[in-house]
């Protein structure tokens, strides 16, 4: 081994047996830092799996979409309350045809008629929502189909009266029966189970996900030819008679950067056919991109907490070093009257207190490893630990032992030799 590697090798050992011979005050000197890098690497893997969770949420929906949704409008709302009338609002077939032919970068449109229907197979009923829609909806929202198929352009084209359930939906109505090729009664009219798939539910931002675990995909010329466009509402209070002909449409764009000039351009489109501010517009993206920022303005007030926890292990450190100067003037004095030079004092010292924090920050980076672990199986909060929340906090507490430890390293080579003999 080179001379110069063994010396280093020698001055860590040193270091290491003059923190042994103060077992205790090392230990309780090492806690600032463990505590600090344990909250860095548990705090950010708390952070990193809710900010994961929600960006997968934003992104089953889908980055380069744009889902329309029809609403009935306010002064509709306020009018309608406690009569009986007909009302006219949403999206329509024509906007739909619209959107698919007057944007460029529109590569596929996929549009939604909604309808609640009661269903029956045999003694198992369910209410199902029934999604009537073309080929498309399966690209745009894409779920795993677990058996058969979903529908197909023939299937649209040809009126088909097929139906696509749900894994629930064909939990709840066809249990104890044959699933593919059943058939059942939705609103007195039968059709056939040609496929069974996946569903995701809940919310993204304030963006619904479009697939519910209810749902029933039927053709879209099949929901029109058998319920129509006009539907009766009752509610507590009033009746009342709605015609929509398309309640949701769903635009996929060729590229991220297209998302928002084309989402605009719709938005100009629809106020100029429509009287009345009758649907409504998400974006994801824009959903993403906010999540994002937030994710970056988390990791930055979590970094300055943490900074501040190891800032107070760095002053430990620090205050601890000076009294062991102190407490050591005359071991300084001995060796600098046998010839120690002042840098061979200053590293002598230094090397302590990296060692004493690179310990603190190993066994803190265990412990903040631990933390989210319980943390996920007892509260079932997702966690992730990431290389980089890793590395980063036990290269700060390398650091901190070499900031905290250069004053009292130097203020121990400025000893005066003659001095510190004479010092008891």
């Amino acid at each position: 081994m080179p001379l110069h590697q063994s010396k280093f090798a020698r001055n860590i050992w040193l270091g290491i047996e003059n923190l042994l011979l103060h077992k205790l005050r090392s230990f309780l000197t090492m806690l600032g830092v463990v505590f600090g890098v344990g909250s860095v690497v548990a705090m950010l893997a708390v952070g990193e799996g809710a900010s994961k969770e929600a960006l997968q949420r934003i992104q089953k929906l889908g980055s380069t979409n744009i889902i329309i949704n029809s609403i009935k409008a306010i002064e509709d709302q306020s009018s309608s309350a406690q009569q009986s009338r007909m009302s006219m609002y949403g999206l329509t077939y024509m906007d739909y045809q619209r959107i698919r032919e007057s944007f460029p970068n529109v590569q596929q449109v996929s549009p939604a008629k909604l309808i609640r229907k009661d269903s029956r197979v045999g003694s198992n009923t369910l209410e199902l929502r029934i999604v009537g829609t073309t080929e498309q909806w399966f690209d745009l929202v894409p779920r795993e189909i677990l058996a058969g198929r979903v529908f197909e352009k023939k299937d649209v084209d040809d009126f088909s009266a097929v139906a696509v359930l749900t894994e629930f939906g064909a939990r709840k109505l066809l249990a104890t029966k044959n699933t593919i090729g059943q058939s059942i009664k939705i609103g007195g009219d039968s059709f056939e189970v040609v496929g069974i798939i996946k569903t995701e539910s809940g919310q993204a931002g304030n963006i619904q996900i479009p697939d519910q675990q209810v749902d029933a995909y039927i053709p879209l010329s099949t929901v029109r030819k058998y319920y129509g466009d006009l539907f009766f509402q009752r509610s507590s209070g009033s009746r009342s008679l709605e015609l929509v002909e398309l309640h949701q449409i769903i635009v996929q764009v060729n590229s991220t950067e297209n998302v928002e000039s084309t989402a605009a351009g719709i938005e100009r489109m629809l106020q100029n056919l429509h009287k009345k501010k009758d649907y409504t517009i998400s974006v994801p993206l824009a959903l993403l991109k906010e999540a994002e920022a937030t994710k970056q303005r988390f990791n930055i007030v979590l970094g300055s907490i943490a900074s501040i926890s190891l800032l107070v292990g760095g002053i430990g450190i620090m205050n601890i070093m000076l009294a062991s100067v102190t407490e050591r003037t005359r071991e300084i004095g001995i060796r600098r009257a046998i010839g120690a030079k002042r840098r061979q004092i200053i590293i002598q010292f230094l090397i302590e207190t990296v060692v004493l924090s690179t310990i603190g920050g190993i066994v803190g980076l265990i412990m903040g490893i631990i933390i989210p672990v319980i943390i996920t199986y007892f509260a079932g909060m997702p966690t992730v630990i990431t290389l980089q929340s890793i590395l980063l906090p036990l290269f700060i507490s390398v650091g901190i032992g070499i900031v905290f430890g250069l004053y009292p390293a130097i203020n121990a080579a400025r000893v005066d030799p003659i001095i510190a003999l004479r010092h008891e």
